[in-house]
């Protein structure tokens, strides 16, 4: 018999994994402290009884690796795992996904006193004292901004109502239904998720950046610009743009195309102050041979396939808090190459500040 788990995450969990637990008669509360993760050191319970783990490369990859996933394994049944702050849910859940365990559910725990602040902010978990390692250099949104969008369900807690927090949890993850943690019902909260969500499963990035149907008009500074074109973007001129998108933006997600990397799709994604560019592989029009592509991916790229330009196309998912949603459009649509560019673009040589970033990804 496989495991079956429920992930609770978030940097305000208070009691709700344990709400969770007292709820699911029979199932197992397990709970990591990566506090001293940098020396080696992980301290871990399970119902209660405390285990210290020393680990030869303090990582959180070793951690899942090395103790969490044979544990769930070992357990079977049903288990609670209550996340250390720092980590995000979609690493575990990539981490689980040759294990023989089933994600049930990932359950968020989001302070409605704190998280749109930390959602726009510039702090490292280090400045927090929740750095998971040495080197760790995320920031506090991109954190709770991960475990918010990938929540199945979201319980809010802390004191207090924000209207414009509500309206970007609205867009930023539509269909997880969400409950205050005074009136909280795990069974009902449970039962709530509704069909499509996620339950721990992630694409490669080729697949729809809308998920839900996100309210699409501004209420309380909380807007979505769905930003498509067919054209490729001036390397330095995206460089220069990028910071529009990091100041009063909550979340940026997708696929660009940079005329200096004709072949390579590119993965943006940004949270508050914290960017992300990485590497998705090539487009389709870059690839002889489709069979081993998915046929979901096939089938897309073939109902919006361009004689000359292929599948290749921008498509960036824009969740502004504040920032002005015609400022981002402008800056983005400003750096796409123009048309004498885009007539000479076999000719011309691009200075690009995105090939270290590529370097990187294709290194790890």
């Amino acid at each position: 018999m496989g495991t079956e788990v429920l992930l609770v995450a978030g940097l305000a969990h208070h009691d709700v994994a344990e709400e969770v637990w007292r709820a699911s008669p029979g199932s197992v509360l397990v709970r990591h402290d990566l506090r001293d993760l940098a020396e080696g050191v992980v301290r871990r319970w399970v119902d209660g009884e405390l285990t210290v783990l020393e680990l030869a490369h303090g990582c959180v990859s070793c951690t899942l690796r090395l103790d969490l996933i044979p544990l769930l394994e070992r357990l079977g049944g049903l288990v609670v795992v209550h996340l250390d702050p720092a980590l995000e849910p979609e690493a575990v859940c990539f981490a689980l996904r040759e294990a023989d365990v089933r994600v049930e559910a990932v359950v968020t725990a989001v302070d409605r006193a704190t998280w749109l602040a930390d959602a726009t902010g510039d702090d490292t978990l280090d400045d927090r004292g929740l750095g998971a390692a040495e080197g760790d250099d995320r920031t506090v949104a991109q954190v709770v901004v991960g475990q918010a969008e990938f929540a199945d369900a979201i319980v809010l807690t802390g004191d207090g109502v924000d209207p414009a927090a509500d309206a970007v949890l609205d867009r930023l993850n539509p269909i997880a239904p969400r409950r205050r943690r005074e009136a909280l019902d795990v069974a009902e909260l449970l039962a709530a998720i509704p069909e499509g969500s996620r339950r721990g499963r992630f694409d490669d990035g080729f697949g729809p950046l809308l998920h839900g149907q996100p309210p699409l008009h501004p209420v309380h500074g909380a807007a979505v610009v769905h930003f498509t074109e067919r054209r490729p973007f001036h390397p330095m001129r995206l460089h220069s743009a990028i910071d529009v998108l990091l100041d009063g933006v909550v979340r940026t997600r997708g696929r660009v195309w940079v005329a200096s990397q004709p072949d390579v799709a590119l993965w943006l994604e940004s949270a508050g102050g914290g960017l992300n560019v990485g590497n998705l592989g090539p487009w389709l029009a870059a690839v002889a041979d489709w069979s081993d592509v998915p046929a979901e991916r096939r089938a897309v790229a073939s109902a919006s396939w361009d004689p000359y330009f292929g599948d290749r196309a921008q498509e960036l998912v824009v969740i502004a808090g504040t920032a002005d949603p015609e400022e981002i459009t402008t800056a983005l649509r400003e750096a796409l190459v123009t048309d004498e560019e885009l007539a000479l673009i076999d000719e011309l040589e691009f200075v690009d500040p995105f090939a270290e970033w590529h370097d990187e990804m294709e290194e790890s």
